[in-house]
């Protein structure tokens, strides 16, 4: 018969000692984590934070002003509009506020906004044009016209 050496049971404060040991072990090790998982932690839910309430609040009448006088032909309203155009074609990202970086601050694809102001500015233009000939959204003459 063969003896088997004593082991004791773990005691309370053993265990302590090893969670202990291990918590500290863990503040010791590096961190790995990506960007976005970083970001996800420490990004409010609930509220933007101050300077991108005010980030969003530039863009947003930025493609207000776009929209709303893209129909200027002179005077404050055009200068508004070219205003707001120049700012939102701009590709650099040197200030703070400039489109591009507005954009990535508030995790929006810039290049894709930008294309989609342009592409509703076109269609605008478009649709206007045809009106002023006398036709409608389908190309046919409207009765007005003839």
């Amino acid at each position: 018969m063969e003896l088997e050496p004593y082991r004791s049971k773990p005691t309370a404060a053993r265990q302590d000692a090893n969670s202990r040991d291990e918590k500290v072990a863990g503040l010791l090790e590096p961190d790995i984590l990506l960007a976005a998982q970083f970001l996800a932690n420490h990004r409010r839910k609930t509220f933007l934070q101050p300077e991108k309430t005010l980030m969003l609040a530039v863009l947003d009448d930025a493609v207000q002003c776009f929209k709303d006088h893209a129909d200027a032909q002179s005077g404050r309203r055009k200068k508004l509009f070219e205003d707001a155009a120049e700012w939102l074609t701009a590709q650099d990202d040197d200030g703070v506020f400039s489109f591009e970086n507005i954009c990535d601050v508030l995790g929006m694809n810039a290049a894709y906004l930008r294309r989609g102001l342009l592409d509703w500015r076109i269609n605008r233009v478009s649709n206007d044009a045809r009106r002023l000939a006398g036709y409608d959204r389908r190309g046919l003459r409207t009765a007005t016209s003839r």
